[in-house]
């Protein structure tokens, strides 16, 4: 006797989607892991041949692996214990914390992501909107760093297109793993920005569990060679000049390093200077007390109008709006040789004295930062306005102040890339970029301030005001 068994329409459908499921784990899913590997490894076999500093073995290793690396290590499980003890709470609640904080710090570096489309996205959105500058001022130096050596890019921070800019100019270089902060940690950016090897952190923490793993997490990637991107000064300057050094990343990185028994570290200064910076109004907006803070759903309107106006413009247009984005790469600077040569021990101080040296090394890559940052059209331009602010001045005598001015920074070493037959045009785009942009008042052929832009023009004048006392 046949026997019929009826099933409601929701029940065939959840086993018709488990089936699916099985069908993909085992039958597919092997087969797409097989085919992404080969991938990945053709990317890497390509690219090894021809990185001056090397992706290393820790960048490779599984992500879990790492975080629980960072978990049993002897200084993290002591900080759980001290956690867990000023909390009052379980060590396994204190354990659980660590293991978040790692599972939030820890990269997913992707070598397909971060060359074939990281690379293509940082390329397109850069040349997107800027004339792109680069000058090695010591190329062939890269090449003779140790290839054991942990080699970190130290550079002023003056917008958020400095990790767009720089990754996109480095990456034939090598792949670089930026801390980039909490305004990143939204879906899919994370994600994305994981698999290119970035690594988050939150900014002014107290929490001392946090630290700590963040710590140990900076250690061991700098010990095993990882190259790294830093803004030492943390955040992004709202004055346009260069701030104080933060020294919590330097100090991660050398509070236990000894120059007769560790691998060589390497800091790469990197200037970064742009005729227009894409958040300048925002950045100066915050210097004002009585500004009110605006929403989250203003800066995405804002963002996505400004995204929108900008790809109407034909190239010619954006370029012209924007003007340069120039990077600079200046000459390596050696922990072992400045130990050597400064009589410097960094894991023998106590931590006082420890900071000291770092600050003192920190102002010493601070100070060579400076000197490799591009000195720009715009902001040659702001400096001889404001020294005549109230002033009606003709283009003639602005453009000859700011051509005397060009050779007094040239006698001075100072890194400008503005020939002496192409002055005319450059200076000719940059004023009509202030006019554009309703920086200065114009009145037949005069030119003078607009009191309402005089903090923006001093914010671009300030990128290169360390020049005005050498």
């Amino acid at each position: 006797m046949d026997t019929t068994i009826t099933l409601p329409a929701w029940v065939f459908f959840v086993l018709l989607v488990f089936a699916g499921i099985m069908v993909l784990d085992r039958l597919l899913m092997p087969s797409l892991r097989w085919y992404l590997r080969r991938r990945v490894k053709r990317v890497m076999d390509e690219v090894s041949s021809r990185l001056d500093i090397k992706i290393r073995p820790f960048q490779l290793t599984r992500r879990q692996g790492l975080i629980d690396q960072i978990l049993f290590d002897d200084q993290v499980i002591e900080a759980v214990k001290a956690y867990a003890l000023e909390k009052d709470l379980p060590t396994s609640i204190a354990q659980e914390n660590a293991r978040r904080y790692a599972g939030e710090i820890v990269p997913a570096f992707n070598a397909y992501v971060y060359f074939r489309f990281g690379y293509w996205l940082a390329r397109n959105i850069a040349r997107l909107v800027y004339r792109i500058r680069v000058g090695f001022f010591d190329e062939n130096e890269l090449k003779k760093i140790p290839e054991d050596a942990s080699v970190v890019f130290v550079m002023n921070h003056r917008s958020n297109m400095d990790y767009v800019l720089v990754s996109f100019l480095v990456a034939e270089k090598t792949a670089l793993s930026y801390a980039v902060g909490e305004w990143a940690r939204i879906w899919p950016l994370q994600t994305l920005l994981k698999a290119m090897g970035a690594f988050f952190v939150r900014r002014n923490s107290g929490n001392s569990l946090y630290r700590k793993v963040l710590e140990r997490y900076v250690h061991l990637s700098t010990r095993a060679g990882v190259c790294q991107a830093v803004f030492p000064e943390g955040g992004l300057t709202k004055t346009g000049s260069l701030l104080e050094p933060r020294l919590g990343f330097m100090d991660y990185m050398l509070r236990e390093f000894h120059p007769a028994f560790d691998k060589d570290i390497v800091f790469v200064p990197v200037g970064i200077n742009y005729d227009r910076v894409i958040e300048d109004r925002s950045l100066i907006r915050k210097l004002d007390p009585t500004a009110s803070k605006r929403g989250k759903w203003f800066v995405i309107k804002t963002s996505l109008g400004f995204a929108y106006k900008t790809l109407l413009l034909s190239r010619k247009l954006r370029w012209r709006r924007f003007g340069y984005a120039s990077v600079n790469f200046g000459k390596p600077v050696s922990v072992k040789a400045y130990c050597e040569k400064n009589g410097v021990v960094f894991n023998t101080e106590d931590s006082q004295e420890r900071f000291d040296k770092v600050k003192a090394l920190a102002d010493t890559l601070m100070g060579n930062i400076g000197n490799v940052i591009p000195i720009l059209p715009i902001a040659l331009l702001s400096e001889v306005l404001l020294l005549n602010k109230k002033v009606w001045q003709s283009e003639l005598d602005l453009k000859s102040q700011a051509a005397t001015r060009i050779d007094e920074l040239k006698s001075l070493g100072a890194p400008i890339d503005i020939a002496s037959n192409a002055r005319e045009g450059v200076l000719n785009n940059a004023l009509s970029m202030l006019k554009g942009r309703g920086l200065v008042d114009n009145n037949e052929n005069l030119i003078r301030i607009n009191p309402e832009a005089e903090t923006l023009l001093e914010y671009y004048a300030n990128s290169i005001q360390h020049w005005q006392h050498k």
